[in-house]
C-alpha cells in the first residue's frame, strides 16, 4: 500500500463506520470493508483506491438499505487522492497479475476473487442476489462479476479499461459470450455512466457494450459540463477529463444530474434487490 500523504482541508477518512474484515476466497484473503444490513452490494474502489469520495458512495448505499462490501484492492484505504501516491498506485496496477489493464490481456484475474466474495455475500446476508458496482479501472468487473449466478443487479461506471483501446470491452471472448447468455436466459440488465467527452470511457466502448448486449445495457451519458469542477488533484491533473459521475466528479448537491445518478443506481438496486420495498 502507499503511504497517505494528508492535504490540507482534504483529509483522509479513518472508515471507523465499517467492520475491517479479512475474507478469504479460494486460499486468497484479502481486506474488505462491511457495513449496513440488507442485501448485499459489492462496491469497487476506483483508481487510486478506496478514497473519501467512493466511501461517501458506499454510505448512500449503506443508508439505502444494504449491506454495502468495499473490497481493497489497491491504494491507501481511506486516502484522499493525490497526483503522486495515485500515479505510484496506477503503474503498480498496471502491471500487476491481477489486473489487464490494456487490450488483448482479456478478463482480469481478480474477478474470479470478487464473484467469490459475491457468492460469500450472499449467504450471508440471502435475499434475491446481490448487486455490484464498479467505477473506473473496475468498471467493467461489475459486469464480469455477473458469471456468478448470484449476481443480479450489475452496475458499470465510467469503465476505464483497456485503457490503450477505447472501443474495447475488459473481457476475455470466453467470458463475453457467457455474459451475453446470462442476459439471454436470465434477463440480466446492466446499468451504465459516463460523461460525455471522457477520454477513458468513450462513447466507442459504450456502442461496444451495445453490441454485445442489445438491450439490456442502459448506457447513460451526463454532460461533461455537468462534472465538478473542482475534484482532487489526481483526477484534476491525471484524469484530466470528467470521468466519475458519482464520486470524484460528483455535485453534492439537490436535483444536481450527478447526484441524480445516485439517485437511479440505488433505485436500480433497490428494484432488483428488495423487491417487496
Amino acid at each position: 500500500m502507499v503511504q497517505a500523504v494528508d492535504v490540507p482541508g482534504h483529509p483522509d477518512d479513518a472508515i471507523t463506520d465499517f467492520t475491517r474484515r479479512s475474507l478469504e476466497v479460494d486460499g486468497v484473503t484479502k481486506t474488505v470493508y462491511v457495513a449496513g444490513s440488507g442485501p448485499a452490494v459489492v462496491l469497487m474502489p476506483e483508481m487510486p483506491g478506496i478514497s473519501p469520495d467512493v466511501l461517501r458512495l458506499a454510505r448512500w448505499v449503506r443508508d439505502a438499505g444494504f449491506t454495502v462490501f468495499v473490497p481493497s484492492l489497491f491504494g491507501f484505504d481511506g486516502a484522499y487522492p493525490t497526483v503522486e501516491d495515485g500515479q505510484k498506485v496506477a503503474r503498480r496496477a498496471c502491471v500487476s497479475a491481477e489486473f489487464r489493464a490494456f487490450a488483448g490481456g482479456g478478463t482480469s484475474p481478480v474477478t474470479m476473487w470478487l464473484r467469490g466474495l459475491a457468492r460469500l455475500a450472499h449467504a450471508e446476508c440471502g435475499g434475491p442476489g446481490v448487486g455490484t458496482i464498479g467505477l473506473c479501472f473496475t468498471g467493467n468487473f461489475a459486469l464480469t462479476m455477473a458469471l456468478e449466478p448470484a449476481v443480479i443487479a450489475p452496475v458499470v461506471n465510467h469503465p476505464s479499461l483497456p485503457l490503450d483501446d477505447p472501443g474495447g470491452l475488459e473481457l476475455g471472448d470466453e467470458d463475453a459470450l457467457a455474459v451475453r447468455d446470462r442476459v439471454s436466459r436470465d434477463g440480466l440488465k446492466v446499468l451504465a455512466y459516463r460523461f460525455e467527452g471522457d477520454r477513458w470511457c468513450t462513447g466507442r466502448r459504450f456502442a461496444a457494450y451495445r453490441a454485445l448486449l442489445g438491450d439490456a445495457f442502459d448506457g447513460r451519458v451526463l454532460p461533461g459540463s455537468a462534472a465538478n469542477t473542482a475534484p482532487p488533484p489526481f483526477f484534476r491533473e491525471v484524469v484530466g477529463t470528467p470521468h466519475s459521475v458519482v464520486t470524484a466528479h460528483l455535485v453534492d448537491a439537490e436535483g444536481h444530474p450527478t447526484m441524480r445518478a445516485k439517485d437511479e443506481i440505488l433505485a436500480f438496486l433497490t428494484d432488483r434487490l428488495s423487491p417487496g420495498d
